[in-house]
């Protein structure tokens, strides 16, 4: 049984890993996306501009490299089983905002809506999943039950 158990994990990391790949490949067209959806609110926007500044590039397109980055790393930790059960609980947080802020169903009229309604589904299965890695951790030691194996 931890085979299986190992083995869906990698599979399900897959997910985060292209994800945040193809995010780091394209990061001019992840930085269109930040800026058509996100709003950085005017409280927190000197800091964005005195990063920007700093940097020398502009605030989403950062953003985008850190969202592919950490979602490139947190499939690693998830698939090498490694730190599991927090990159799996900051990855819930991330596939929260991700589908509030993406995939935002409610606001569209009823036939465009259906793409969203089920990358938003999607979403909340992955959230499941990650719950189940978060609540496992690591898995059963080498002297526990694989998960009330006997």
């Amino acid at each position: 049984m931890p085979a299986f158990i190992t083995f869906g994990r990698i599979l399900f990391a897959v997910l985060f890993i292209y994800s945040g790949g193809y995010k780091l490949i394209g990061i001019d067209a992840t930085a269109g996306i930040l800026t058509a959806k996100v709003t950085i609110p005017a409280v927190i926007a000197p800091y964005t501009q005195q990063i920007e500044t700093f940097v020398g590039m502009p605030f989403m397109q950062l953003l985008a490299i850190a969202v592919g980055a950490f979602e490139v790393i947190a499939g690693l930790m998830i698939a090498l089983n490694v730190l599991a059960r927090f990159f799996a609980i900051l990855l819930i947080i991330f596939v929260c905002f991700a589908t509030f802020y993406f995939h935002d169903f409610w606001n569209q009229p009823a036939p465009d809506n259906y793409n969203n309604l089920i990358q938003a589904l999607k979403n909340l299965s992955l959230v499941g999943a990650l719950f189940i890695i978060a609540g496992y951790g690591r898995g059963p030691r080498r002297d526990d039950a694989a998960y009330g194996d006997v």
